[in-house]
């Protein structure tokens, strides 16, 4: 037989990239040594605001601050009229996870992991990248009075589920109080599971520290006398309680109404453990004496009030009441849309309560570095910590300032002009891939033609019913 010399017309597929959709990048970046001079930087550390400074940044780690600093072998970015900062870090965030954030099928579900469904093709990472968020905390939701285990992230875009992982960042949980885990608001459908009532939240609470007690007493003799005697079956859920005795995890707790807080307060106190971060807390000024004493921080709205009953008392200034008290305070935002503009949300404890602007900013920055324990590594700009930084056109309070870079370990994963080059690479794929369909649909196919599927993506927030 003849070879069939017919020329065969081969698909045109287009370029990959990274990760391969809308304003994905054509190859992964790279870590830069990048001097920024004469720039005013917003350092978080004792030196507070300096002027006209430069800051060199190189393998992946803030390297100098100061003036005229060599330019040797570097690259060089004038910041004349523009201001550094750390890189923003959201507290409270439920970006970047697969389906939904609420496992609710029983009132404790700690067992269950953030960090085993982190999406990181999410678009929400590079639109908060340009806000200047550069680490996130990805919480469980707010259905279950102790809910599932949560993951920090930095937002790597173009990396895989895994590098986004903040390295040897502690373990956190997510507790929750209120209307949420009682089902307050969730139909007559939900009317099975325990607790439902306020009471009853209370007992969930005591009777898991309770059994985690004797689960881990059960452990420890099994250790001290372990002679030929089988393992003991492993509790996973009440292994993640043994943690946060043993201050292995930490706990952020959703919370808004006084009484409630004051409740988690005395249990925890009378069972052994602590709250690191009452989340929300928007009746935190209320027991902010408290709070200071048990030592939990504070992570809050700014100004977000009136969404159902148990925020009818918010008030605008509880920020700021509650940093003057002496309790670590931050801003998150609970919302895909809010946290890109995190920097505006800060600002607003400047008009809520007289914030210095530099304390102010601390609430997005170097606070909620505190209240996740990773505050040795970013949060400020510092000699030594990780180069997280982001380069602003103006005061980074001001509704008028843009982004301009930011880099993550010294890595830029987001630039305005580079911005603006990746939209026209994405009309440009966007007429290829319509074209192709018509051409397709015209000179008409074997088989049946498919219509495009869509994929409507649902936001996350603490409670998903709909």
């Amino acid at each position: 037989m003849k070879p069939d010399t017919a020329k065969i017309e081969l698909p045109v597929i287009g370029a990959v990239w990274y990760p391969n959709k809308a304003y994905g990048l054509e190859a992964l970046p790279l870590k830069e040594q990048v001097l920024f001079t004469n720039v005013t930087v917003w350092t978080n550390e004792k030196e507070g605001i300096v002027q006209n400074a430069d800051v060199l940044i190189g393998n992946g780690k803030i390297a100098a601050i100061g003036k005229n600093l060599s330019r040797a072998g570097v690259k060089v970015i004038d910041g004349t009229g523009k201001h550094l900062t750390a890189g923003i870090i959201d507290e409270h965030s439920h970006i970047a996870v697969s389906n939904d954030v609420n496992e609710c099928s029983h009132a404790v579900t700690s067992e269950v992991r953030i960090g085993d469904v982190i999406d990181p093709d999410d678009i929400n990472i590079y639109r908060q990248l340009s806000g200047g968020v550069t680490s996130a905390q990805l919480l469980h939701g707010s259905c279950n009075p102790i809910g599932g285990q949560s993951a920090i992230v930095k937002l790597r875009w173009g990396q895989s589920a895994e590098k986004m992982k903040f390295e040897n960042a502690p373990g956190f949980i997510k507790f929750a109080l209120g209307e949420n885990v009682k089902q307050s608001n969730w139909g007559d459908d939900f009317r099975i599971r325990y607790p439902q009532s306020r009471m009853g939240v209370e007992q969930v609470y005591v009777d898991a520290f309770t059994r985690a007690k004797e689960y881990e007493k059960q452990l420890l003799g099994w250790k001290a006398d372990s002679n030929g005697k089988s393992t003991p079956k492993r509790d996973l859920r009440l292994e993640a309680l043994v943690e946060i005795m043993n201050k292995k995890r930490f706990i952020t707790c959703h919370s808004y109404q006084q009484g409630e807080i004051n409740m988690l307060l005395h249990v925890a106190d009378s069972l052994g453990f602590k709250i690191n971060t009452f989340t929300h807390i928007l009746e935190g000024y209320k027991v902010a004496d408290k709070m200071k004493v048990h030592g939990v921080g504070a992570s809050s709205f700014s100004d977000w009030w009136g969404y159902k009953y148990e925020v009818i008392e918010a008030i605008p200034y509880n920020g700021a009441i509650l940093h003057a008290v002496g309790v670590t305070v931050a801003y998150n935002s609970d919302d895909a849309e809010m946290a890109r503009r995190l920097n505006q949300e800060a600002a607003k404890a400047v008009k809520y309560g007289g914030v210095s602007e530099e304390e102010a900013l601390k609430f997005v920055t170097l606070n909620p570095a505190k209240l996740l324990h990773i505050d040795d590594k970013v949060g400020s700009i510092k000699v030594g910590k990780d180069a997280d930084v982001v380069l602003w056109n103006g005061n980074p309070l001001s509704v008028y300032s843009k982004v301009l870079q930011t880099y993550i370990d010294g890595i830029c994963y987001y630039d305005i002009d580079r911005d603006l080059k990746l939209r026209t690479t994405i009309s440009l794929e966007r007429n290829r891939i319509l074209k192709k369909m018509i051409a397709e649909k015209t000179k008409g196919v074997s088989g049946e033609l498919k219509k495009p599927t869509f994929h409507v993506q649902k936001l996350h927030h603490c409670i998903n019913e709909e």
